[in-house]
């Protein structure tokens, strides 16, 4: 049975995630919303004592709010609000901080400094796109107190905070670090005071202790939760951008070409954990979201190899593991009438979770999940896809990805989609279309231009392209046959261009691609 997958709108993607984040409140407790959830083999939505108010609001907040800026959506104000009011009750104890409960109607006792991350973005998402003062005054708070709280070589006041909650523990990597890139985006779109203080402060000690210059990866430092290490290493990138720091971006290239290698496959996909005893197959999208926004950012500093490196992920992995089928989920018996078990399969539709390289479910999985939090990253991440397809700078036009798409000053047809690849300029200015490295000079051809184009760093270069005319880009996509070495086992892709043809997949269910037939 294969997947109802869609592997090339990207708008489309966004839009159905947009659903699936407004369909998730608990009407059992307030319209919190739902962090955990299951399809398979049982199909339930679920209250978390870890990070239902602390964690969920944060990245729905922060993808909702960029998808109905980035595409000009009119949102259900009222799903805002209820994202909002969930936020603002976690951060409603006695210290600044996003807390959660221990039950639902329960008081606020848990505080993880994973959660940081996601509690600004929520305050940032509010405050950038809502211009909310009552968020950009809780940020404001919530650093100071983490200046007081926490210090880089002596770590977190604990008696402070276990007087008044209980305090969980980890790594640097899997706690305050992944802040980094909220506090980036606060200071760069709302010049909240501090935010570039703390972030920079945290950056220092990731660089200085983690993501050194060799780009290793070290599980026992970083921790093996990899969605940290990913969204910090994501987070490092924006800091560096931010603040034009080159050799903090070539630190973060230089664990994307290295250690990022230990956890992630060509595809882009990569293990929920890093722990030896955890499912070799079993994936998590948010991590790959990271890898696809570190990607643009390093195509965007004149490394255009990484733009191709995101093209393929979102073509063989990312976009095709978006839930769509929804036949295979059975509604839960419900006696009680509870929400977590209403209309569950629905409510899934359009989720991200944590998918194998070939499937929604891995061939040992004993279960089928997407968490809610999940789709949140992902649609955050797929709107710095969307933002960055095509670009319009003072110095040209840039296709950076071949994705249909269409802004003011250009069109784009999309080879995947049709015969050809096609291009208008609408605006005068010189045109810069990526060519993928499998794509031989020699053997394109194009129609509807004056002059010979020609090739700078992997570009086609028009310099003066003809104004609402089309120009007709052909070249083949090419197929090559690649490994994914796996713990346990290698999967063969037949790639066409940066998409997949097929793909080995052992009799496993719910299958994205056809399978591959062995030679």
């Amino acid at each position: 049975m294969l997947a109802n997958v869609n592997t090339t709108d990207i708008a489309g993607a966004i839009r159905l995630g947009c659903r699936t984040m407004c369909s998730v409140f608990n009407a059992d407790d307030d319209d919190v919303p739902f962090f955990g959830s299951q399809v398979w083999p049982e199909a339930f939505l679920s209250f978390s004592t870890s990070a239902s108010e602390a964690h969920v609001p944060g990245r729905h907040l922060n993808a909702l709010l960029n998808a109905e800026d980035v595409l000009g959506l009119n949102l259900d104000q009222g799903c805002i609000d209820r994202h909002a009011r969930a936020a603002f009750l976690s951060y409603s104890g006695d210290l600044p901080l996003p807390l959660n409960r221990d039950r639902i109607d329960g008081p606020l006792v848990h505080f993880y400094p994973h959660h940081v991350r996601e509690g600004f973005h929520a305050l940032y998402a509010l405050a950038r796109f809502r211009r909310s003062a009552p968020a950009i005054e809780l940020a404001e708070r919530s650093i100071r107190a983490i200046q007081e709280l926490w210090h880089p070589h002596k770590g977190w006041d604990r008696d402070r905070i276990e007087s008044r909650f209980e305090f969980h523990s980890t790594t640097f990597i899997i706690g305050l670090a992944r802040a980094i890139g909220p506090l980036v985006k606060l200071h760069r779109h709302t010049g909240c005071a501090g935010a570039l203080d703390l972030a920079i402060e945290l950056a220092a000690k990731a660089t200085d202790e983690f993501f050194l210059p060799s780009g290793a990866y070290d599980r026992e430092t970083f921790g093996a939760h990899t969605h940290s290490t990913t969204c910090v290493m994501s987070s490092l990138a924006q800091l560096a951008d931010l603040t034009r720091n080159a050799s903090l971006m070539q630190r973060v290239r230089a664990f994307y070409d290295n250690g990022l290698n230990d956890i992630r496959d060509q595809l882009g996909w990569v293990i929920e954990s890093s722990d030896d005893d955890r499912d070799p197959d079993r994936g998590e999208v948010n991590n790959t979201g990271d890898i696809v926004e570190t990607a643009l950012l390093l195509g965007q500093w004149g490394y255009p190899q990484y733009y191709e490196d995101a093209e393929r992920i979102l073509r063989c992995h990312m976009l095709p593991s978006q839930l769509r089928d929804l036949s295979f989920i059975r509604e839960p018996d419900n006696p009680r009438n509870e929400d977590g078990k209403r209309d569950v399969a629905n409510r899934h539709l359009g989720a991200f979770g944590f998918p194998a390289p070939y499937g929604h479910k891995a061939i040992d999985a004993q279960r089928i999940s997407f968490n809610m939090d999940i789709v949140g990253g992902a649609v955050a991440s797929l709107c710095e896809v969307y933002r960055q397809a095509v670009d319009t700078t003072p110095t040209g036009h840039y296709v950076n990805l071949h994705f249909d798409h269409e802004t003011e000053a250009i069109d784009v047809e999309s080879p995947y989609t049709h015969s050809h690849m096609r291009v208008r300029a609408k605006r005068p200015g010189p045109l810069f279309v990526r060519l993928p490295s499998w794509v031989e000079m020699d053997a394109v051809s194009l129609d509807g231009l004056d002059d010979s184009p020609r090739l700078h760093d992997g570009y086609l270069v028009l310099s003066q392209p003809p104004i609402n005319r089309w120009i007709t880009i052909q070249f083949n996509l090419t197929e090559r046959d690649i490994i994914l070495s796996h713990r346990t086992r290698d999967i063969k892709v037949r790639l066409r261009g940066d998409s997949v043809a097929a793909m080995s997949n052992f009799g496993a269910e719910l299958t994205f691609f056809p399978a591959l037939e062995e030679q």
